[in-house]
């Protein structure tokens, strides 16, 4: 090989390393987009009068569907203060869950379980702020929200 055969094939190699460094993601690490919208879904319903809960109005979306292995709601203050807090919402996947792009806070998602065995989720209080973590395989996120009034 000449040197200017070199030269060529080291230039090619160079400029496709910048393009994949600068210009895909492709070495950025995989994250989630989660949003959240806080709707009044018909009051008058209650669905599980046992656990006095009424319809769920905290919704919960992400900027594609996953299938979630993990899903997870603390308090923000005992979260940033114990990393162990006991979470209010904990599902985990048992072997392969739907794939599901929305979802509401306590919903049960095909292919997930209470991660403790005839949990419930707690509910949750005005004016305080949470944090939800979720995870789909190596992909995780997390996303800060806080209820509003009653």
């Amino acid at each position: 090989m000449t040197k200017k055969n070199l030269f060529l094939v080291l230039t090619a190699v160079a400029l496709a390393t910048v393009y994949v460094i600068y210009f895909t993601d492709w070495l950025k690490p995989k994250t989630v987009q989660i949003f959240h919208a806080s709707r009044n879904l018909r009051p008058n319903l209650r669905p599980y009068p046992q656990r006095g809960g009424a319809l769920p109005s905290l919704i919960f979306g992400v900027n594609r569907q996953f299938k979630f292995t993990e899903l997870k709601v603390v308090p923000l203050a005992g979260f940033q203060t114990n990393k162990n807090v006991l979470p209010l919402w904990h599902l985990v996947s048992d072997s392969n869950s739907v794939p599901v792009k929305t979802f509401f806070y306590g919903q049960m998602i095909r292919g997930m379980k209470p991660a403790i065995k005839g949990t419930h989720p707690a509910s949750l209080e005005p004016n305080t702020t949470y944090r939800l973590f979720v995870v789909a395989g190596k992909i995780k996120g997390e996303h800060d929200f806080e209820m509003g009034h009653k």
